[in-house]
């Protein structure tokens, strides 16, 4: 095996240089009305181009409809089952169960519900936009026309 031997440029910002770990040790209440814990993002961090955080849903509980402005959004359902309904006026849906990732495209509307009435469901979301909440937009389903 050959090795690289080509000198790289590891000009770090000593600001940005160390690991960091974030210890969340209280919920955050969410734009969308579930409680979060924050893990990384740029208020904890200094992060500049991701975030993620761990979201529960109540059991039977569901979020407010909305969309994410101009970021992806990629989701590991730790535990539970949820149905999300999405897209315009909210009438398509997608049920997902511990294990399975969940892709969620920039300006789609969704509303995710936990289908137990007795266990929270647990999930780990992922985005390309380090701020928590900034870009979060709430969603009237009703306010689309019919088509």
């Amino acid at each position: 095996m050959m090795m690289d031997e080509t000198n790289h440029d590891l000009t770090i910002n000593s600001e940005q240089a160390g690991i960091r770990i974030v210890h969340p040790d209280a919920t955050t209440q969410t734009r969308q009305q579930l409680p979060y814990f924050v893990g990384i993002s740029a208020t904890t961090t200094g992060a500049t181009g991701i975030s993620m955080n761990l979201v529960v849903i109540p059991p039977g509980g569901t979020a407010v409809p909305h969309f994410h402005a101009n970021y992806e959004t990629a989701i590991y359902l730790l535990k539970g089952r949820v149905e999300t309904c999405y897209g315009r006026g909210l009438k398509q849906t997608k049920i997902a169960e511990a294990g399975d990732f969940i892709f969620v495209p920039p300006g789609v509307p969704h509303q995710p519900r936990n289908l137990s009435v007795d266990e929270p469901a647990y999930a780990l979301v992922a985005r390309n936009d380090p701020n928590e909440q900034e870009n979060v937009v709430l969603y009237d389903p009703t306010l689309e026309g019919e088509s």
